[in-house]
Formats: C-alpha cells, sequence, structure tokens
C-alpha cells in the first residue's frame, strides 16, 4: 500500500479575518481604547480572549527560541492544547510560520482544511482553545516568541497527533 500523496499549502500573510476561525490576531486595533501613563501610550484591554478551563492550571509565560527552517517546509504532526488557550507574540527576529486546522465533530484535526501563515516581526495571535496547529517555525532567521498558556503539568497540557497526510507549506507566488 503506498503512502499518501503530500498537500501543498500556500502560506498567506496573517489577517484577522482570515485567521478568525482559530483565534485572534493582536494588534491594530480600530477602536480608540484609553489613553493611560500621563497621556503618552493608549491602552486597548481586553485584546484576546484568554480561556482555561481547568482551576488548577496555571498562566505559563514562556520564551521560545526557535530555530530557523526554510520553505518548502514538511510538516508531519499537528498538536493542540484542548483545555487552554494559547497566545504567541514575537519578541525578536524575523517571519515565523503558524500552520492552524480546526477541531472535528469527533476532535480529531481536520487535516483538509489546514491553513499556512506567514506571521512578521511584531505580530501574535491567540490560538483558540482546542484547535490544531503546527508547532511554530522560524522562517530564514531565528525568532524568539513569548508564549502563553494555562498548563499543570499533566496530559492535558498538550495533544499530539501524528498525520494521515503529511503537508508541505510553500511561499506565495511573487
Amino acid at each position: 500500500m503506498s503512502a499518501p500523496p503530500v498537500r501543498t499549502l500556500t502560506a498567506r500573510p496573517l489577517a484577522p479575518e482570515a485567521f478568525a476561525p482559530f483565534g485572534q490576531v493582536l494588534g491594530g486595533r480600530a477602536e480608540p481604547g484609553r489613553r493611560v501613563n500621563l497621556g503618552s501610550a493608549t491602552r486597548h484591554d481586553r485584546a484576546a480572549s484568554l480561556e482555561s478551563d481547568r482551576p488548577e492550571a496555571l498562566p505559563n509565560v514562556a520564551i521560545f527560541r526557535c530555530d530557523p527552517r526554510t520553505l518548502p517546509f514538511r510538516g508531519t504532526l499537528l498538536e493542540r492544547h484542548p483545555h487552554s488557550t494559547q497566545l504567541f507574540a514575537s519578541l525578536r527576529g524575523g517571519r515565523w510560520l503558524l500552520v492552524v486546522a480546526p477541531a472535528l465533530a469527533d476532535g480529531a484535526p481536520d487535516e483538509a482544511r489546514a491553513v499556512a501563515f506567514a506571521c512578521g516581526p511584531g505580530e501574535a495571535v491567540n490560538i483558540a482553545r482546542g484547535c490544531w496547529h503546527h508547532p511554530v517555525i522560524a522562517l530564514g532567521e531565528p525568532a524568539e516568541l513569548l508564549m502563553l498558556s494555562w498548563e499543570d503539568g499533566g496530559a492535558g497540557d498538550c495533544e499530539k497527533r501524528p498525520l494521515e497526510r503529511p503537508f508541505d507549506v510553500v511561499a506565495p507566488m511573487a
């Protein structure tokens, strides 16, 4: 029996509307916010819907230092955090790749609806609780990302699944 064919995903720029089924893009807020710090800054509260359904899990702010990869990149697994949102914010470095896929009714990843986003310096996302995603990948140069999720060190922190059909992520046509 032969292996299933590899699927090709073209990385698209990160945009709030396109990412909405998978979570939120932070930043670029249109509403006025409120002036703080003696008028030197504008504060936008509740910029992301942070969620955890486990009272014993604690917030974990971690730094991910990602080694660079090049496109095309082959993805062979997805992971999800069934009890917590997961926020990634770029701290340093260049572009980074995020591949997301919704969950099916039985909780398995919907591999056919996976989407790849090429995120840039200064961009941040909040991945919805239970949304399948590939571990983040730095593109071309190292990247440093801040991560926030709720964890208790148990098996419910992260669920991983090998893909039935791997995918290759390619850059968009110029």
